[in-house]
């Protein structure tokens, strides 16, 4: 009779010890690499400018390696629907992790359903942010007469700041 009491005792601490201390696994704490505001806000403004220099007025989009919007600025003559064009363009390239146009060239086959799936567009004009190897986030622009000359912003914005990238 002692011995289960022991026993019965013993189960009775260790429960109400686990039970009163958190328990800390490795997946309960996560560590990643994300774009902050800074860089976001100077991509989306480099972006704009080096499509306004070629006559382009065109919005810019920056969106976490989640797709949550960090920056969004439109250029004094861009559309309001430029705005939401670029923002989806970068959620396909979260979604992908390929430029936009390379998705919608790669998966033909399911690209009409993609449009439907709210927050995505298949257009070129995507394009992720890559530091140091791993994927920050993405950058989307609209507004220029064809989706390569958006895209081409974007790189060249990329290309400016790749110093702030490469670490």
């Amino acid at each position: 009779m002692m011995v289960l009491l022991k026993k019965m005792t013993l189960v009775g601490i260790g429960l109400m010890v686990s039970l009163s201390s958190p328990i800390v696994l490795a997946e309960d704490v996560l560590e990643e690499k994300n774009i902050g505001m800074e860089l976001a806000r100077d991509l989306a403004t480099e972006s704009i400018l080096a499509c306004r220099e070629k006559g382009f007025s065109v919005s810019a989009v920056v969106v976490d390696k989640h797709g949550n919007q960090r920056v969004a600025l439109r250029d004094d003559f861009a559309s309001k629907f430029t705005l939401q064009i670029a923002e989806e363009k970068a959620n396909a390239t979260v979604m992908s992790g390929l430029k936009s146009g390379e998705f919608r060239a790669k998966r033909g086959d399911i690209r009409p359903e993609l449009n439907h799936v709210d927050g995505v567009l298949m257009m070129i004009g995507g394009v992720p942010i890559i530091s140091g190897g791993a994927r920050i986030g993405a950058i989307g622009v609209s507004g220029a007469p064809g989706g390569e000359k958006d895209e081409a912003c974007v790189m060249q914005a990329l290309e400016k700041f790749e110093d702030r990238l490469a670490f």
